[in-house]
C-alpha cells in the first residue's frame, strides 16, 4: 500500500472552513435554537441558511482531487471491486457508529422536545438503506443531517474508479466528458440530485485539477478548465459551481507549488506558524468526524434548551456556542480514539486488496 502523503496546510484549511460552515448551516436551520439565533442575529442566520451549505461543493471538488491522487497511486492493475470495497470499509465503521449515536440522541431528544427535525425511531429498512448508503435512492428518511453526502461521496468515488479503469488516456477522456456533461446538463436537473451524475461536475473539476497539477503545461490545463467552467456558468449561473471551480483551480495551483512551499516553510517558519499548521492539520483530519457528530450534539442541545423556562435569543446563542465547542472537541476525540484505530484495523486488509496491483490509472 502506498505511503500516506504528507499533510498539506491548504487542504486542511479548506476542510476546516468548509466543515465549520456546514455545521453552522445546520445550527441555523434546525430546532428552537435556530429560531433564537434568527432573533439574535437575523442577517447572519439568513446567510448561514442560504449560503453556508454551498461549502459542500468545496468538499466535492477537494474529494475529486484527493480521490484521483489516491486511485492513481494505487495503480491500474487493482480490481475495481477491491478499490470500492476498501472505500466502503473505511467509511462505514465511523459512519455506523455516528448513526447509532444519532439514533440514541434522537430518542433522548424526543422525550423532551416535539419537533419535525428530530428523526423518528428507525425501521429495519431505514437502517439497512443507510448501511448500504442508498437512503436517498431508497427514499427513506435520513437518520442524521448530512448523511446524504457520505452516500454521495461513495457513489462518486466508485464512478471515478470505474472510469479510470478504462486506461490512462481513455479513462481521463471519459472523466472529462462526464464532467462536462454534468456541468452542462445533469447539474441543471434538480431531480437528479440523488445520483452521482448531478454532482460529478464539481467532483470532476477536482479530478481535472489534480491531473493538471502534474502536467508541464499546468497553466494551459487550468485555463481550459476555467473556460469550461465559465461556459457552464454562462449557460446557467450557479453559485455552487463557481465555488467548486474556484476551489479546483486553487487546488491545482497549490499542488503544483506545494513542494517548494513546504520546503520554504520547513526552513523558515516561526513557531506560531508551525502551531497554526499543526492546528489546521488537527482540524482538517477531524473534519469527517465533525461532519458525523455535530447533529447528535445539536439534537441534545435543542432538547436541553426546550426544557429551560426562560428562552431568550441570548440564551439560544450561548447554547449554540456550547454545542459548537462540544462538537469540535468531540470530533477531535472521535478521530483520535475511534476513527484512527478503526483505520489501523482496516489497513492490513486494505494492503492485501492492493497486493499485486501495478501500472497507473492516469498518465
Amino acid at each position: 500500500m502506498p505511503a500516506t502523503p504528507p499533510r498539506q496546510t491548504h487542504i486542511d484549511a479548506l476542510k476546516c472552513v468548509a466543515a465549520q460552515l456546514i455545521v453552522l448551516h445546520h445550527f441555523a436551520l434546525y430546532g428552537p435554537l435556530s429560531q433564537g439565533l434568527a432573533q439574535a442575529a437575523p442577517d447572519m442566520a439568513q446567510w448561514l441558511r442560504q449560503y453556508a451549505l454551498m461549502a459542500v461543493h468545496v468538499f466535492l471538488a477537494m474529494g475529486g482531487f484527493l480521490a484521483a491522487r489516491s486511485l492513481c497511486a494505487q495503480g491500474a492493475g487493482r480490481p475495481w471491486l477491491s478499490a470500492v470495497a476498501e472505500r466502503y470499509a473505511r467509511l462505514m465503521p465511523p459512519f455506523a457508529l455516528a448513526l447509532l449515536l444519532a439514533v440514541v440522541c434522537s430518542a433522548l431528544a424526543r422525550a423532551w422536545l416535539n419537533d419535525d427535525f428530530i428523526p423518528a425511531a428507525p425501521t429495519l429498512w431505514q437502517i439497512l438503506a443507510h448501511l448500504g448508503l442508498v437512503q436517498d435512492i431508497a427514499d427513506v428518511e435520513s437518520l442524521s443531517a448530512g448523511v446524504w453526502y457520505v452516500a454521495m461521496d461513495f457513489q462518486l468515488y466508485a464512478l471515478l474508479a470505474l472510469l479510470l479503469r478504462s486506461g490512462p488516456r481513455l479513462g481521463l477522456a471519459l472523466v472529462l466528458a462526464l464532467m462536462a456533461a454534468s456541468l452542462l446538463v445533469f447539474n441543471r436537473q434538480p431531480e437528479l440530485d440523488e445520483w452521482a451524475l448531478y454532482f460529478f461536475g464539481s467532483y470532476g473539476l477536482g479530478v481535472a485539477a489534480w491531473r493538471a497539477s502534474g502536467s508541464p503545461h499546468v497553466h494551459r490545463w487550468l485555463a481550459a478548465l476555467a473556460l469550461l467552467g465559465l461556459g457552464a456558468l454562462a449557460l446557467e449561473f450557479r453559485e455552487r459551481l463557481l465555488l467548486a471551480l474556484t476551489t479546483a483551480l486553487a487546488l491545482g495551483l497549490w499542488e503544483r507549488h506545494s513542494l517548494m512551499a513546504s520546503h520554504a516553510s520547513a526552513q523558515g517558519s516561526s513557531r506560531w506558524r508551525q502551531a497554526l499548521r499543526a492546528g489546521m492539520a488537527q482540524q482538517g483530519a477531524s473534519s469527517f468526524a465533525l461532519f458525523l457528530l455535530h447533529f447528535p450534539v445539536l439534537l441534545l442541545a435543542n432538547a436541553f434548551y426546550s426544557t429551560q423556562t426562560a428562552q431568550s435569543p441570548t440564551d439560544a446563542v450561548a447554547v449554540l456556542l456550547a454545542a459548537w465547542l462540544v462538537s469540535v472537541l468531540g470530533a477531535m476525540a472521535f478521530h483520535r480514539w475511534i476513527e484512527q484505530p478503526l483505520n489501523r484495523l482496516i489497513r492490513p486488509w486494505a494492503a492485501r486488496l492492493n497486493k499485486g496491483s501495478g501500472g497507473r490509472f492516469v498518465a
